[in-house]
């Protein structure tokens, strides 16, 4: 199937649905399927997004900025993860708890404002990696236009781009909580150290980074562009000086890079 019968697959059943709330991240999957939802739906697609502590003040400006820009219903509405039973033990289904709990005050949103559909949006890169959230989905009756209709991250970035979408090249990104290993205490404090740990690696010039928590360690993953920047002796210098003021006692560098769900590698499946 080419990318554009892709898409209009995804407007075809978009439409079919009628009325959608989209958990809106400001992300790459979420911004591409809130913007065809409203050029599809109109007023009928309304966008939600959770405020908490895993999620940087940033992504919730740039998500606020998108819909005033697009003219689009937006709802803000506070889902603490810390708050949920278990949640700051960090147990391998922690991402289920998560979404369990923020599709479920979604689904309120929708029923307030009379729309019939909650949609997420992951992709069919999702599928390959331990991705628990999506048992919430299934069992919350939560659509996957993207899945659906079958697009890819890259597919994703290409239709964002011929749109004019801002995020078309915008870095990954997930929710704060997935730096630590399953196990690890997740606090709002440690939060904190890692969101601010990472934006300054973001204003140095870093694109797709992560900074993973390990107690008094942090690991730094980058790609292959964070690679070069980080061959300067100042910027590591810095890097370093930065986070041990955060309350890192050690700053270490992943040889293999960034890549989504590394902290999954100690998962035996």
């Amino acid at each position: 199937m080419t990318i554009q019968k892709k898409q209009n697959r995804l407007k075809a059943y978009l439409q079919e649905l009628g009325s959608v709330a989209v958990a809106f991240s400001s992300g790459v999957d979420s911004t591409y399927l809130l913007k065809i939802a409203h050029d599809t739906l109109g007023d009928k697609a309304i966008a939600v997004t959770a405020r908490s502590c895993s999620f940087p003040k940033r992504e919730l400006e740039e998500a606020i900025a998108f819909c005033e820009k697009e003219k689009i219903t937006h709802v803000i509405c506070d889902s603490e993860e810390l708050d949920i039973e278990g949640f700051s033990h960090n147990p391998v289904n922690r991402c289920y708890l998560c979404k369990n709990e923020l599709f479920t005050k979604i689904w309120e949103v929708a029923h307030q404002y009379g729309i019939d559909n909650v949609a997420e949006g992951s992709n069919m890169d999702d599928n390959g990696d331990y991705r628990p959230g999506l048992t919430a989905v299934a069992e919350q009756g939560v659509k996957s236009p993207l899945r659906y209709a079958e697009l890819s991250k890259e597919e994703i970035r290409q239709l964002s781009k011929e749109l004019g979408l801002p995020t078309w090249e915008k870095q990954s990104f997930a929710c704060l909580s997935s730096r630590f290993p399953y196990g690890e205490e997740i606090s709002a404090e440690r939060l904190d150290r890692i969101d601010r740990a990472e934006q300054l690696l973001l204003d140095m010039g870093f694109h797709q980074v992560r900074v993973r928590f390990h107690n008094n360690l942090a690991r730094i993953e980058v790609d292959e562009e964070g690679f070069a920047l980080l061959l300067d002796s100042g910027n590591r210098e810095k890097i370093h000086t930065a986070l041990k003021e955060l309350g890192f006692l050690y700053v270490t560098l992943d040889l293999l890079g960034y890549r989504t769900g590394s902290m999954n590698e100690t998962l035996a499946f």
